[in-house]
């Protein structure tokens, strides 16, 4: 988990966290459950799930030990401020 992941993680209701865990479970079964992003972003992955109706990314990095939570938001700036985080 990284320091901006945890940060976001902490900001949300504990109901929310409970969905999140449940799609990171999905993460840790099946890794290839998000879609590879291409270019500046290549080897992350992104998986979208939705929370009381809002869309969610969860990005994240992986191989066949590991698995690393990079970030978590909506799609406003998403992918910038993920490029900061990645490099």
């Amino acid at each position: 988990m990284t320091p901006t992941f945890r940060k976001s993680f902490k900001k949300l209701y504990k109901n929310q966290q409970e969905e999140v865990k449940k799609e990171i479970k999905k993460i840790v079964n099946d890794p290839e459950i998000g879609e590879e992003k291409k270019g500046d972003l290549n080897r992350v992955f992104v998986h979208k799930f939705k929370i009381e109706q809002q869309l969610t990314l969860l990005a994240y990095q992986f191989d066949s030990e590991t698995r690393v939570l990079l970030m978590l938001g909506s799609h406003q700036n998403f992918y910038r401020n993920l490029k900061q985080v990645v490099h």
